[in-house]
């Protein structure tokens, strides 16, 4: 005898995966977190890390990773934690192919110096960061 199983629709389908999107946000804001989830309350997968290391290697079979910049810095105005993490999104195997959303600071915070990485970020996102910007960061995935 077959069970019957509810099924979840998903809010987007995932064309590289044929079923639900899968997002990986990397974010010490709980209160980010918590947008994410309103944006895509359905059957959509989302893993949440607050180490951009470890949302590296979720990031395996993503759809979308959404990073809060601040969460990279090893150290609070200074860029080179950013900088470790881009070169190492870049050199990943698999993940290097993830769309990236990046999260900018707030506009009054201070870095040391900023650099860019052609063919890094897929869309950047302003603060306050609310869920109708996830959802539509999510419209563009390719």
């Amino acid at each position: 005898m077959t069970k019957n199983r509810a099924v979840v629709p998903c809010f987007w389908a995932s064309k590289a995966r044929g079923g639900c999107v899968k997002f990986v946000l990397v974010s010490l804001e709980r209160e980010m977190e918590e947008e994410f989830r309103k944006a895509f309350p359905h059957g959509d997968e989302l893993v949440v890390h607050s180490d951009w290391r470890a949302g590296l290697e979720s990031a395996v079979g993503a759809d979308m990773m959404v990073v809060d910049f601040l969460t990279t810095l090893a150290e609070p105005h200074k860029v080179a934690g950013y900088e470790a993490f881009a070169e190492a999104k870049l050199d990943h195997p698999e993940a290097s192919g993830v769309p990236l959303v990046l999260i900018w600071p707030p506009e009054d915070y201070q870095i040391d110096f900023m650099t860019g990485y052609p063919g890094l970020i897929f869309q950047s996102m302003q603060r306050p960061v609310t869920f109708q910007k996830f959802r539509r960061a999510a419209t563009y995935l390719p």
